[in-house]
């Protein structure tokens, strides 16, 4: 293992130390620095956005608060989730009496947490809600929905809450507008090497030259096939193959599309696979509104790339469009 870190025990303290020093003016730390709220929080008037989980996503999660995205964050260790205590002190620095959506990846730990602090958040006298991802389609059959895990569509759906909550909107409408995304949502990925954890300090698992894994999840969970490595175009198309057979995207639809690298994928080979989405896309008479290529939800060194489709009506359309400003994102 070859890694820029000093104490591996001390990374997610350092990194978080790191990341506020860069980007003091956009973000600030509560009692706890794994906590990190943006620097206008909260913003008289509006729903505040809470996400969190653990941390060797990056831009994920923390990187996308901000200016029409997240009002704030629970940051955990690697791959480890926050604590009931760090969602409930995000919670309170967030709140500005308009109420709080908690939206994050389904993950057991994330889940029983975020619930937790939930409880403790409502005893406190906040109102709040709660939104899960659960786009990725190899996790679980079609009808089995909700045992699917959040993988880079949740970036997406940041952009859609976010928008919503800055233009002021109320949190059920807050709420009903991101699960009308959710359920418009798909993602697919795949891999082609592991990931080491620092404080393991050798790969997580074993994915031998020449192969690939077609839908691991984001910590190195199992994914549905592995074989021998195959063309950018031919993995292109099991991608979207996947998530075509599990959503009917109709010709005339508009979609946003996310091609996503997992942390180790040059954006180069990221826009051969784009280029190939772009192109059945179009010959089957969809629009690509919106695209975004690069890496937005990653796992630590891991090579591969997901993609994500979002299918649009004209108001998901316009907040794919708004305006956003956070350290990993911006938009105009």
């Amino acid at each position: 293992m070859q890694k820029l870190i000093n104490d591996p025990q001390d990374l997610v303290s350092e990194m978080l130390d790191g990341i506020l020093l860069a980007h003091g003016d956009q973000l600030r730390a509560v009692d706890d620095p794994h906590s990190i709220v943006r620097v206008s929080a909260p913003v008289q008037g509006k729903v505040g956005i809470v996400t969190g989980g653990g941390s060797g996503h990056l831009p994920l999660f923390l990187g996308y608060v901000g200016e029409g995205l997240l009002d704030g964050v629970a940051v955990g260790d690697i791959f480890a989730s926050p604590t009931p205590d760090q969602i409930l002190e995000v919670t309170k620095e967030v709140d500005s009496g308009a109420g709080v959506l908690y939206l994050y990846g389904n993950y057991g730990g994330d889940l029983m947490n975020f619930d937790l602090g939930g409880e403790l958040a409502e005893l406190d006298g906040h109102t709040v809600r709660t939104v899960v991802g659960r786009d990725d389609v190899a996790s679980a059959p079609k009808g089995e929905e909700q045992f699917r895990r959040g993988i880079a569509g949740l970036f997406l759906l940041y952009k859609v809450a976010g928008a919503k909550a800055a233009a002021g909107a109320p949190l059920d409408d807050v709420v009903a507008f991101t699960e009308r995304a959710a359920k418009n949502l798909r993602s697919f990925g795949v891999a082609l090497s592991p990931m080491v954890l620092p404080a393991v300090g050798k790969a997580t698992f074993d994915l031998p030259v020449g192969q690939m894994e077609i839908g691991m999840g984001i910590h190195g969970e199992q994914g549905i096939a592995r074989r021998a490595l195959q063309s950018a175009d031919e993995i292109a198309d099991e991608l979207l193959g996947g998530i075509l057979a599990d959503i009917d995207i109709p010709s005339g639809s508009r979609v946003a599309v996310l091609v996503n690298g997992l942390g180790a994928t040059p954006a180069e080979e990221l826009y051969v696979i784009y280029r190939r989405v772009h192109r059945v896309l179009a010959d089957r008479g969809i629009s690509i509104y919106r695209r975004w290529v690069g890496e937005f939800v990653t796992s630590l060194e891991m090579a591969g790339a997901s993609l994500s489709i979002l299918v649009l009506d004209d108001e998901l359309a316009h907040a794919v469009d708004a305006p956003v400003r956070t350290p990993f994102f911006e938009q105009s």
